[in-house]
């Protein structure tokens, strides 16, 4: 499975069941409840479905035949997902997602349409999406409720502990970026394996084997693989997020720095002659097209783009080893030596 073929149709019936079911509850509650739901449902539409893709594959190659259960636990897998996106966007107060208002920009942009002041406005867009995201996770749960497998219970529990980590990722990343903790490159790395990883590509991977039969040794190869192949495509994410072409990424080039996120780019910018001359507009709002190039300017001219490719260079020879000794069917190792180059490549 290819991260730009088709998936399973059936997977979108279920996340739209999901939300018509919620949607109808909320309209019956009164106020702009159901509208909250409505926006919530608008968010999961447009993505890459990468982590329903991850989990479907590894069920599928590895021979399995429960596929009711692995379409839902593939759809509480993007609930949750847009879940984090929600929570993420309102920690980095960001209006904007995937090209388009995201949940909290579009309340603020009706309350403001409503004529109330900015600063309330805003605040009621990202309470809006704390709220949604808040239900999502449960949602995400209600949904893994509904897999009828022995492997049920403990499907829970591998949602808790990506959950566990990513929290524990996403507070490292803030403390980065309010300057309330120090990072190096290795607390970086070690970040972005606990905020990204564990739930985009480990727990799915893992979840798909336990569905499919999987013995213990193929479910630790593939969490092992998904983990390295989450740290790959967050390590060229933050490239993309400097880097990138907005147009193709979705995504604000402008945004990291903006809001000072410690990547690895920074990490290994900090202490050259190079950045500290531009430091002091990083993490500067507003910040303006040409500072935003003097910044990537900073960045290419003291090595921490070459350095960051390298470590992305060596984080995919690490996945294509631990592929190819994977006690894994053939297709399996094919599809996920075809995804980690394709994360090292991607462009948006």
């Amino acid at each position: 499975m290819r991260l730009d073929t088709a998936v399973d149709p059936r997977l979108d019936e279920i996340i739209d069941r999901f939300f018509t079911t919620r949607i109808a509850r909320a309209d019956a509650m009164g106020g702009r409840y159901g509208e909250l739901w409505r926006r919530a449902a608008d968010a999961t539409q447009g993505g890459k479905r990468l982590r329903p893709r991850m989990l479907l594959l590894a069920h599928d190659r590895l021979g399995g035949v429960e596929d009711a259960s692995a379409l839902n636990a593939a759809a509480a897998f993007e609930v949750l997902h847009t879940a984090l996106l929600m929570h993420d966007d309102v920690l980095d107060r960001d209006l904007v997602r995937r090209g388009q208002p995201n949940l909290a920009g579009r309340f603020a942009a009706a309350a403001l349409d409503d004529g109330l002041d900015p600063e309330t406005s805003t605040s009621w867009g990202e309470a809006s999406a704390l709220l949604a995201g808040d239900l999502l996770i449960s949602g995400a749960h209600v949904l893994v409720a509904e897999v009828t497998h022995p492997a049920a219970a403990t499907l829970h529990r591998v949602v808790d502990d990506a959950l566990m980590l990513t929290a524990a990722g996403e507070h490292a990343d803030v403390g980065y970026a309010k300057g309330i903790m120090p990072a190096d490159p290795d607390d970086i790395l070690r970040m972005i394996e606990q905020k990204t990883a564990a739930y985009s590509f480990a727990a799915p991977l893992r979840v798909g084997a336990l569905l499919a039969g999987g013995t213990d040794q193929v479910v630790e190869a593939l969490e092992r693989i998904g983990s390295r192949l989450g740290l790959l495509y967050q390590l060229r994410d933050d490239a993309l997020g400097v880097f990138g072409a907005e147009s193709t990424t979705g995504k604000s080039v402008i945004g990291d720095l903006r809001e000072g996120k410690r990547t690895m780019l920074v990490a290994f910018a900090e202490g050259t002659e190079e950045w500290e001359a531009v430091r002091p507009l990083f993490g500067q709002a507003p910040l303006d097209a040409a500072d935003a190039d003097r910044l990537r300017a900073a960045l290419i001219s003291c090595g921490a783009v070459d350095r960051m490719q390298r470590v992305i260079d060596e984080v995919l020879r690490e996945v294509l080893h631990e592929v190819a000794i994977a006690p894994l069917p053939t297709g399996l190792r094919a599809e996920l030596a075809l995804i980690a180059e394709r994360c090292a490549e991607r462009q948006s």
